[in-house]
């Protein structure tokens, strides 16, 4: 493990001209430096870095961060790959903390068995070139797929002998110890305590994770030998380096290209990956059979939340698109589905076209999940049961996606799809999601049928959430009110972070987005810090994720010019003026998001009276107290109209 003081060194010394430089040219431009975004192809330059804040930000697609995470996201590196790629450039020794006897056992057990698993993918790479079986049979078989020596290569494809004793005899002979090739699944051992390989005589494909470094092998029989034979493929068991639910074949290769395309395409096997990549699409991974889980979703969010199910037409494909939806869904991916002509699956296909005909087709073709399930489940349903099955599977669908604009964006077009009342579906989709909540204890929020201005705050509280986070990371410092009198008689001073933090106290208000909460709560402990500054605090805070927002928060797009005001020399007379506009300007933003934000919880719970009301309409007892409970909550929300500004109709 990296220790703290290594860490902070790597943080001092990662400038970020310097580091930015590395992949992107820039020209001065004013304060800041320009050029060309690597994340995204463009013409004109909007990539803005910041030496003051050591930010840097796109202003056409939106990425960037500080050093540390742009280095991430460029090079599709973990945090601590990263701060090992940063002290290389910076000639900083790594210092490691002491790790327990259990935690170096631990280690040394999973780095023996990535070398053992490198030392195979060499050995079946050597024997495909150079064995002359390997030549014969092995090159052979990728040929009659098509893949050219470049592609070979690319994906480091293998042979394995016939002879199950050979690689065992070579392991040893090279130094490398049973222990580990039975560990690592390569062998596994008879009764008589013989190692026996695993892939003999079959073609190797390799998977390599995120890293880079080879975590585990299929393999697969030979055309010939397919015929009657249980397992196509074999492979490899779960160990300590590698469980097939958490990898997807050919990320190490996608990951780029994933990033920069901004979309994902998933197919079911290797063959299909690596025809793809032959054609020019490298934004392609493989489940390889494996239902979809939720680590291999994680993975693909990192890198994109577009994502395309690319699957046979066949009864197989269908059900691999099925049981994937939902999942991809409640994580918040927004997912298509494409199935390939008759006869057609990604390998065949991508053999025949061009990347551009292939991107062509899918763009003409791929549907989202509402149209994929509308088209499967209700048009081809001729039994009405059968119809309002598919229909409710719709619906059920569509209640796991987090985002609530989306969900009633969706639910709006599958009633016009199907020809039925949104309210309807609207009311099955609460029912579902009240069910969920009485299983699991919790919910995602409904959408209520009552009109409007319910649903459009509701929509509206993430967005004022980024902004309060906003005006804390830019001004959370910042003094807004002088001289406040204190209970025991003294005064204090109040800045924007502590005003916002205890007005949402006194109403014991918290924020639904953590990350946003977590700025705030961090801002009001670190207010008595001498020299805190909010800015610098937070872009370059230990969490990755939290840096990240920060510095998108703390970018300001007018910045990027600066007015002929600007630069004049101003006078100590001016500056004071100017000093006490921008208190007046901030202090403003402060009370006037805060008030905003309360307004939308009102507002929430004006509209879960409502639904409430329609429950007990019946009931001559809770029917008056929910009556009264509505005209107070009214009233607060008439009030703070009056403080904002707004007229309440």
């Amino acid at each position: 493990m990296i220790d703290r003081l290594t860490v902070d060194r790597i943080k001092e010394a990662a400038n970020i001209v310097d580091v930015v430089s590395e992949f992107v040219t820039l020209h001065k431009s004013g304060a800041n430096y320009k050029g060309l975004c690597p994340f995204h192809d463009e013409k004109t330059p909007s990539f803005i870095v910041s030496p003051a804040r050591g930010t840097c930000h796109c202003f056409g697609c939106g990425k960037g961060g500080n050093p540390i995470s742009f280095i991430m996201e460029h090079e599709q590196l973990s945090y601590v790959e990263t701060l090992r790629w940063l002290a290389k450039k910076y000639g900083i020794e790594i210092q490691e903390r002491e790790i327990s006897d259990e935690e170096r056992r631990s280690q040394n057990e999973r780095e023996s068995m990535f070398i053992v698993n490198e030392w195979a993918a060499n050995y079946f790479e050597e024997l495909l070139h150079n064995d002359p079986d390997g030549v014969a049979i092995g090159m052979q078989y990728y040929r009659s797929r098509g893949f050219r020596d470049d592609i070979i290569r690319k994906f480091r494809l293998g042979f394995d002998l016939r002879d199950r004793h050979a690689l065992a005899a070579r392991a040893r002979k090279d130094g490398y110890k049973d222990e580990f090739l039975l560990k690592t699944g390569i062998c596994y051992q008879t009764d008589k305590g013989e190692l026996i390989d695993r892939y003999a005589e079959r073609v190797i494909f390799p998977w390599i994770g995120l890293s880079g470094k080879v975590v585990g092998f299929s393999a697969r029989v030979l055309d010939s030998r397919t015929k009657g034979v249980n397992q196509k493929y074999v492979n490899s068991p779960d160990s300590e380096v590698y469980h097939k639910e958490r990898e997807l074949f050919g990320i190490y290769q996608a990951k780029k290209a994933i990033a920069k395309e901004d979309r994902v395409y998933i197919v079911e096997g290797q063959t299909d990956v690596i025809s793809m990549h032959q054609c020019g699409i490298e934004n392609v991974v493989a489940n390889s059979g494996t239902a979809l889980s939720i680590h291999q979703i994680h993975m693909l969010h990192r890198f994109s939340s577009n994502i395309t199910l690319l699957y046979d037409g066949d009864a197989a494909g269908i059900h691999a698109a099925m049981r994937g939806t939902d999942m991809l869904l409640a994580e918040g991916m927004n997912v298509k589905v494409l199935f390939l002509p008759d006869g057609e699956d990604p390998d065949s296909f991508a053999r025949k076209r061009t990347a551009e005909e292939f991107r062509k087709y899918v763009e003409d073709h791929q549907t989202d999940f509402v149209q994929f399930k509308t088209n499967i489940l209700v048009n081809k349903a001729t039994d009405p049961q059968k119809r309002s099955e598919g229909i409710d599977s719709i619906v059920q669908s569509i209640s796991v996606i987090p985002n609530q604009i989306l969900r009633a964006t969706y639910l709006h077009d599958t009633a016009q799809l199907i020809g039925m009342k949104e309210d309807t579906l609207i009311s099955r989709m609460n029912s579902i999601i009240h069910e969920r909540k009485d299983n699991a204890g919790s919910a995602a929020p409904t959408i209520p049928n009552t009109p409007h201005i319910a649903q459009e705050a509701t929509n509206k509280a993430p967005h004022v959430e980024r902004l309060i986070a906003q005006l804390v990371v830019r001004h959370g410092e910042h003094i807004i009110f002088d001289n406040v009198e204190t209970e025991e008689g003294g005064t204090m001073c109040i800045n924007v972070a502590q005003y916002i933090f205890y007005n949402l106290v006194q109403d014991d208000i918290q924020m639904v987005d953590k990350r946003c909460a977590m700025i705030l709560d961090e801002a009001v402990k670190h207010s008595a810090d001498p020299g805190f500054k909010a800015e610098t605090y937070f872009v370059n805070h230990p969490d990755i994720e939290l840096s990240k927002l920060a510095s998108d928060l703390a970018v300001d797009r007018y910045e990027l010019t600066q007015s002929k005001r600007q630069t004049e020399e101003l006078d100590e007379a001016r500056i004071a003026l100017q000093n006490e506009n921008e208190t007046n300007r901030i202090r403003q933003q402060a009370i006037h998001l805060t008030l905003d934000f309360r307004m939308n919880i009102v507002q929430n719970k004006l509209d879960e009276i409502k639904q409430t009301l329609i429950s007990v309409a019946s009931d001559p007892v809770r029917l008056p107290q929910v009556m009264e409970e509505y005209k107070q909550m009214q009233y607060l929300r008439n009030e703070l109209a009056k403080q904002l500004g707004v007229n309440i109709k």
